[in-house]
């Protein structure tokens, strides 16, 4: 294998500093949650259209019709897991919301165990119990504080089933298309589906300040676009599994900058739960069995 220019895990550091941005710039947009996500949509959309129609408009002929459908019950997942999260935030903390998001992978092993039959294993199960311990703790602490928080907290549980929704229907029809491609459809199916939101929910598509269409641009290009594509640059020399660990880093980013900007404050049941959670999925991500010779073929390439 080729050496990579620079080492992966820089890239994967900005990665997870540009995804920890997203929170912070939903809560910094003055707009409503289905603007934001539809301005967020439709910016990335714009920003990868040009590459899309230069190289690689020819791979629609490869689609099917089963490939449009799931791909349009992916992109109303997509949309409507942000509308969620997005609203979540005006409810909870960023800290709350980010954790409970970050559940994806115990979900998607739900839903691959419910319609494919994947096989349940005790390493399965006990980081199950453990994330979910530490998303009921954050709950309880949340609903201590208010009703609202814990309404807020749900929100984002819901927000985290439907990106796994979005994930589940869309893989099959990734597999045989480009990354570009694959993100055109989706996006572009997220964003009418966004469009009609906004005006059946009577919200507005502006005018806003001019530091609210900053913040739409921005999350099209630092968490859409910029951290996900430096994933996938780095996958070419690194574990799954060290991606799937990265990601999990993105609420303490997160909390971190909600911290210095918003001066929110942690409680104990937040930091003690978010710690509980992440432990978890970390379980659930890592296969201990081959962590090992992954670590050692890693520094091996260096």
């Amino acid at each position: 294998m080729e050496k990579p220019p620079i080492h992966p895990y820089i890239p994967i550091l900005i990665g997870v500093i540009s995804i920890s941005f997203s929170a912070i710039f939903v809560k910094l947009a003055e707009a409503d949650s289905g603007a934001i996500a539809f301005y967020r949509m439709l910016f990335s959309v714009l920003i990868i259209a040009p590459a899309f129609f230069k190289n690689h408009v020819q791979e629609l002929k490869m689609l099917y019709q089963r490939d449009w459908l799931f791909s349009i019950i992916s992109g109303i997942f997509l949309a409507f897991h942000f509308i969620l999260w997005f609203e979540s935030l005006q409810y909870t903390s960023v800290a709350s919301s980010t954790v409970l998001v970050t559940m994806q992978p115990l979900f998607a092993f739900i839903g691959t165990y419910l319609f494919f039959k994947e096989r349940l294993t005790m390493q399965v199960v006990l980081s199950g119990i453990i994330a979910i311990s530490g998303s009921v703790l954050i709950s309880w602490g949340d609903f201590k504080i208010s009703g609202g928080a814990l309404f807020g907290d749900t929100l984002a549980l819901i927000a985290c089933v439907l990106v796994t929704g979005y994930f589940l229907f869309g893989q099959e029809v990734r597999k045989r298309l480009s990354l570009i491609t694959y993100t055109m459809v989706v996006y572009s199916i997220s964003t009418i589906t966004l469009f009609f939101y906004v005006i059946l929910r009577g919200e507005s598509f502006g005018p806003y300040p001019y530091s609210t269409w900053l913040w739409f641009l921005l999350l099209a290009i630092i968490p859409n676009l910029l951290g996900h594509s430096l994933f996938n640059w780095s996958i070419k020399w690194v574990s799954v599994n060290v991606i799937s660990i990265a990601v999990l880093f993105e609420p303490i980013g997160a909390s971190i900058l909600a911290f210095f900007i918003f001066e929110e404050k942690l409680i104990a049941t937040q930091i003690i739960g978010g710690i509980i959670v992440i432990l978890g999925i970390m379980l659930f991500v890592i296969d201990l069995k081959n962590l090992r010779n992954s670590l050692e073929k890693t520094i091996d390439r260096f």
